[in-house]
């Protein structure tokens, strides 16, 4: 299979009312276009595609996204629109339909529970919705250098957790399970669709980048932003993670999204 690089992000009319969304001081239906150009022309950097990178602009991004959303002739209130670059510069992009937001996305990420790992869901956090479940892979993910840094079309270790998890390959329509993974020395990296924060000491804080995790465009949005921080190397690991915990979840597609570490059935 030709690898590609790849990169999702959700088209949804209510994010032309988030002012954060703007690009150019215009809003924009898609969330935090511009900075999926960017992590496609550094995941291209990465791999020595110079052609890939020549090719990669936001117009031309913003033109296959387009072209993707109106394949749908306006029969869905929200899409998630998967891109995908070439080693020669071929852009492509996808669209499926996905529930259609009611609120800021990332609204999830101002909530602060009252204990470092939070057990029991208090009546502030049902203001997000029914937490996800997220279940502890049994076994640790392998460091594959720039497959696991930077997004591409080969997923086997992220589908190998989800398989070991019982959970289906994911998809814009199966969004509400997913499971947490770690490296060999057990410390936690990310989840099989999205990054992670746990709530320590009044802050949300995510696995470091050396850890091994991709680093996600709303993670870098989240950090920029100050709603969470950098962890440090070991500082978040399996032991911790106890069936109760609650933990962010966040990604350009669902957004940030409370989630409870379940045990397995």
């Amino acid at each position: 299979m030709t690898l590609l690089l790849t990169s999702s992000t959700r088209w949804d009319p209510l994010l032309l009312t988030l002012r954060f969304n703007n690009h150019d001081d215009n809003p924009s239906s898609y969330l935090l276009l511009a900075a999926h150009v960017q992590r496609l022309r550094e995941a291209a950097q990465a791999h020595n595609w110079p052609d890939a990178v020549a090719a990669l602009s936001y117009d031309a991004l913003l033109s296959v996204c387009e072209a993707a959303v109106a394949s749908h002739n306006g029969e869905s209130k929200a899409l998630k629109v998967r891109m995908t670059l070439s080693q020669s510069g071929e852009l492509a992009a996808t669209a499926e339909p996905i529930p259609p937001l009611r609120t800021d996305p990332t609204a999830a990420s101002f909530v602060r529970p009252s204990a470092s790992f939070v057990r029991p869901l208090t009546d502030s956090l049902s203001l997000y919705g029914a937490p996800m479940q997220v279940f502890l892979d049994t076994q640790p993910t392998p460091f594959l250098g720039l497959l696991s840094t930077t997004k591409t079309t080969e997923r086997s270790a992220y589908n190998d957790a989800r398989s070991r998890a019982n959970l289906s390959l994911p998809s814009a329509a199966d969004a509400d399970a997913d499971v947490l993974m770690y490296n060999a020395d057990e410390h936690i990296t990310e989840a099989s669709v999205s990054n992670v924060a746990c709530f320590r000491s009044g802050q949300w804080i995510t696995p470091p980048e050396a850890s091994g995790c991709l680093p996600g465009v709303l993670r870098r949005w989240l950090l920029k932003n100050k709603r969470i921080k950098e962890a440090q190397v070991g500082e978040i690991t399996k032991a911790q993670m106890q069936p109760g915990d609650i933990v962010l979840l966040f990604n350009s597609v669902r957004g940030c999204r409370l989630a409870r570490i379940t045990a397995p059935p």
